[in-house]
Order: C-alpha cells, then structure tokens, then sequence
C-alpha cells in the first residue's frame, strides 16, 4: 500500500512519558445474549502515557466502544485488570474518577440535555463536584468554552442545544468533558457524525486541548486515516481482541497482522498506484457469542494456513525488527516458515 509519508495535517506530539496514567492487563466484558456468552472484549492490555494519544482501531461490533465505557465505569468488567495512576478501578471512588477521566461521546446531541442552555450544561459538571463557587464557576466556564473553540462564550452561553451546529455542539461536549480538568480523555468516535467540513476543526481542538494540558486521549475509530493523522501509538481490535499494537509509524507503516494489511489496503490515498493490490475480506465479522476456534481472524484470513484453524495466538507476537510492535499472528512466529 502507498502511505504519505508526509507530515499529516493534523499533529500531535507526545509529552515526556513516566507512569502509565491507565493500565489495562488481560480485561475481559462479556454479556448473556440467546445465543450464549458474547466476549465484547476478550484479553485486552495496553498502557496510556501521560501526554500521548493511544488509537483504539476496528470495524463496528469489534468492541471498542465496549472498551472505552469500562476504562470510564460505565461497564463493569467480567475480568482483568483496570488501573489508574497505579489503583485498581475497583477501589476507586467512580465519582473522583469521574473528575480525572472524562469521556466525549459520538452523538453530541444524545450527550447533551435539550432542556439545558450551553453555560448550565458546563457549570452541572463543576456544582456536582462542587469544584469553585459563583463567579469563579462561571469563569472557568467562560475559559474551557473559549478553548474549546467557542468563542466568545457569550455569544453561546444561553443558548440550547437545537440553536446549534454539530460541530458546535461537539465543542459543547468537549468543554463539558474538559471542565473538570481531567487527566485522560476518553473519545468514541467523536467526528464521525459530523461534516467532513467541521471535523478537522474539531479534532484540532482535542489535540490543542492535550497539548496544553498533558492530557492522555485514547481515541476509537473505524477511520484509519484519522489514526495516522492524530494517534502516537495504534491499537487493532478484531471480535474483542488486540490484534496487532505499536508506534503509529510501526502499525501503519509496517502492517504485520492480515486483518490490519486489509483495513489498510483500501483506504483511500491521493496518488494511487496501480501496482498496489486491495484486499477485501470475505464475509462479516463473526458474532462475539460464536468466536471460530484457533486465530479469530482465521475465516476471513487471505493468508491462512494449516496452524491458524487451531491454536490461538492469544499473545502479540514481536516484529522483528522493533521490540514495540506485536501482532497475534503466527506468520511472526520465527518457528514458522511465511506461506506465500
């Protein structure tokens, strides 16, 4: 496949990093459905570093939104481990958690009260935890609008949610989520229900917001492209599983797993090249109550082989050549001779 390896429009530069702000080992979300057990999310682990932005990548029903809403509490894990700044999810207080991770949502209309004008919905979150008093709640209002992008904050603080665009409601979610003054935020898909027009607009507020502020943002998508343009590190999920993690350069540049090969063969690119072959996966993606036996990807798979029916890779397997990257294919497994 041909990437631009051009500087992408949209830049987002990693602080230094320490301690992993979250940490996610072996997190298991399963729910009862008719047809038996679903796995939403099945051994799943990675680390968020302060400053950085983690991408969560998959095709719909993968089970990243899953994910993101158990990082935030809002679903209870089946197993695993979640943790922050080193404490286990469990034995933290949701509503002190609530003030240091935040989560922006894909609708901004479903998240946002119609009943509510844009200065009471960012002062809820701060009388809540009851964060300030009066005047000095309505200023910090006024200042996380503004860098949110809507500016100047009068000119929106007594409006409704309907009076708005999308992509100012969007800023709206954002200043709601950012009042508090979080250390990690949580995105699910937060341009897709946009105009193509506003959502550049609206990614570069997130990144100018962690910036400043070292946030850590973990940010799911279908949209490969996205994670290119914003993500320090990618993340691969295929039926609630980590398939294939590293640098951005790593993972896009240098794809090891089939399934990531294939989302990345057809995104779309400005110079195509007629020598460069696209590879569309057969069928659907299996349910999460049905997990076919041996490597999950394996039905779909261009490049199975006698092994992947089988056994399951269930740990990511390093490249070869950097220590950072893994997939959870056997095609990296050096014992292995690579089928053509």
């Amino acid at each position: 496949m041909l990437m631009n390896t051009a500087a992408p429009a949209i830049v987002s530069g990693a602080s230094a990093r320490t301690e992993p702000v979250l940490s996610v080992r072996d997190l298991h979300v399963e729910f009862h459905t008719r047809d038996g057990i679903g796995r939403a999310v099945n051994g799943v682990s990675f680390d968020l570093m302060s400053g950085e932005t983690l991408g969560i990548v998959g095709e719909s029903g993968c089970g990243k939104s899953t994910l993101g809403r158990t990082l935030l509490g809002l679903q209870k894990p089946t197993g695993g481990d979640v943790r922050f700044d080193g404490r286990p999810l469990g034995g933290v207080d949701l509503r002190a958690l609530r003030r240091r991770v935040q989560m922006v949502f894909q609708d901004p209309y479903q998240s946002l009260n119609p009943r509510q004008t844009v200065g009471d919905l960012v002062l809820e979150p701060l009388a809540i935890h009851r964060v300030g008093r009066g005047h000095e709640r309505v200023e910090r209002a006024v200042g996380v609008l503004e860098a949110s992008g809507l500016q100047p904050a009068e000119r929106f603080w007594n409006r409704y949610p309907h009076e708005l665009s999308g992509g100012q409601r969007q800023r709206v979610v954002i200043a709601c989520a950012m009042a508090l003054e979080p250390e990690a935020l949580v995105c699910d898909e937060p341009v897709s229900a946009l105009d193509v027009s506003v959502r550049t607009q609206v990614l570069q507020v997130l990144i100018d917001l962690k910036r400043a502020r070292g946030l850590g943002l973990i940010f799911i998508t279908h949209d490969v492209g996205l994670a290119w343009a914003l993500c320090d590190r990618v993340a691969v999920m295929y039926l609630g599983r980590v398939v294939e993690q590293g640098t951005t350069e790593q993972v896009i540049g240098d794809p090891q797993h089939p399934y990531t090969q294939a989302l990345l063969s057809v995104v779309p690119t400005p110079f195509p090249r007629k020598d460069v072959r696209r590879t569309v996966l057969a069928g659907e993606l299996p349910d999460a109550a049905r997990v076919p036996s041996g490597c999950r990807f394996h039905p779909r798979c261009p490049r199975v082989f006698d092994r992947c029916p089988h056994d399951d890779p269930r740990a990511l397997l390093p490249a070869a050549h950097a220590a950072t990257h893994g997939a959870a294919c056997w095609l990296l497994d050096p014992a292995e001779e690579r089928p053509a």
